[in-house]
């Protein structure tokens, strides 16, 4: 782990360990923030509606209705039926990717030739959600924290480093009650070359009597 990396706070904040993941559920008004401790490592997001694995995160509805393929503060991430998941309300980095599938064992034999296994997001999200009877096939595109994806002029797609530096961080507010899992990335390529921790808190929505 890099020597720059932030210390965890104590209070509240669960640390993911690198190229692993873990599931949990959130409140309609809960506040998911998910924080970068070392800089440039992407975080992969993906969420159900609680209770109805038929309503999932859905990159093409998200970017489609926001007529843009970077989200950041005041953007809706939107379900495949076309219900708000998640609005951002805050986002210190402005630079996220959600054109790109999460990687897996699959991605990394084809484009990069791998032999054996490679821990991967497919793997660490199905391995966090399938205790709640999430199947792998239910698992789409996921929102990339942190990834920084250009896209040229000809249309060629390039993973950069991400944008990150430690401490960054990005809010999400839940608009529906939510089951989600979040990966620290297992992608080498992208996170510019290294595997480090994610850190998240989740701010639960004050109850009115």
């Amino acid at each position: 782990m890099p020597s720059e990396c932030l210390d965890r706070p104590a209070a509240a904040t669960t640390r993911i360990a690198p190229q692993s993941g873990v599931s949990f559920k959130l409140r309609a008004g809960d506040v998911l923030k998910v924080r970068d401790p070392c800089g440039e490592q992407v975080c992969d997001l993906f969420a159900f509606k609680d209770g109805d694995f038929t309503c999932s995160l859905s990159s093409g509805r998200s970017i489609d209705y926001a007529g843009k393929i970077y989200l950041s503060t005041g953007d809706v991430l939107y379900s495949n039926d076309s219900r708000r998941l998640f609005t951002i309300v805050a986002d210190t980095v402005g630079r996220h990717d959600f054109l790109l599938t999460p990687c897996s064992q699959e991605m990394f034999e084809i484009l990069y030739r791998c032999q054996g296994h490679h821990p991967s997001c497919l793997e660490n999200l199905f391995n966090a959600l399938s205790p709640h009877g999430v199947k792998a096939h239910q698992i789409s595109n996921t929102f990339n924290i942190f990834m920084n994806v250009t896209v040229s002029a000809e249309g060629e797609v390039s993973v950069k480093p991400p944008l990150s530096r430690a401490g960054d961080s990005i809010e999400l507010r839940a608009e529906m009650d939510l089951l989600c899992a979040l990966t620290a990335c297992s992608a080498e390529m992208s996170n510019n070359g290294t595997f480090k921790p994610i850190d998240y808190e989740i701010v639960r929505a004050t109850v009115e009597v």
